[in-house]
């Protein structure tokens, strides 16, 4: 059986289209978007695009946004998609439990470590990479995880790999969508790096199985 039957068929642009940010690939980009199936882009599309700037970074966003603006934009945005004024403490709160969602029991030791390299960071980690962004409502937890996977195979991030993979499995993806995932992306990925990337997977979406 083909790995992407083990994901939802909605899911595979949404990879490949993460996958092509946060590597720079414009012409691959402008090709997903130009053949972007009916109904596309919808919400769970806008969703994953604008949550590889915690992979790739701003400025490589406000590239593909351009690209993919270009190429038929991302679609009418509902109201509901724009989060009401920025509150830091709601923010902090609601990250601080999609954080331990990720990171279990681990998550009490990853923050300490973050606060560690500098006390703002810890806080930009949880308001807004978690509260702002990988907390919000529009494309569930589980499928927000396994775009970052295949962001941080392509960015051979091994132990965000590893966190976000167990983090994918705790939101509810089983250890075989997250293997999918990473092999419905194989064909970007260099050689060396698909292999370490499934040694990570193998060994850590495994332990929570």
């Amino acid at each position: 059986m083909c790995p992407s039957h083990h994901l939802p068929t909605d899911l595979e642009p949404l990879l490949h289209i993460s996958v092509a940010i946060v590597q720079g690939d414009w012409t691959r980009l402008r090709e997903l978007r130009l053949g972007a199936g009916p109904g596309q882009p919808n919400r769970a599309w806008r969703e994953a695009v604008l949550q590889t700037h915690l992979f790739a970074g701003f400025p490589r966003l406000v590239e593909a946004l351009g690209v993919i603006e270009k190429a038929g934009g991302l679609g009418e945005v509902d109201p509901e998609e724009c989060m009401p004024k920025c509150d830091e403490s709601e923010d902090i709160a609601r990250g601080f439990d999609f954080f331990g969602q990720i990171y279990g029991e681990g998550a009490g030791k990853v923050r300490q470590m973050l606060d560690g390299y500098h006390p703002e960071w810890g806080r930009w980690i949880l308001g807004h990479a978690y509260g702002r962004v990988l907390a919000r409502p529009g494309l569930a937890p589980d499928l927000r995880e396994l775009c970052a996977v295949v962001c941080l195979a392509a960015l051979d991030q091994e132990r965000q790999l590893a966190s976000h993979a167990r983090g994918a499995v705790r939101c509810g993806a089983s250890p075989t969508a997250v293997h999918a995932a990473l092999r419905t992306v194989e064909a970007r990925l260099d050689p060396e790096l698909m292999a370490r990337a499934e040694k990570v997977i193998q060994a850590f979406a495994r332990d929570e199985a």
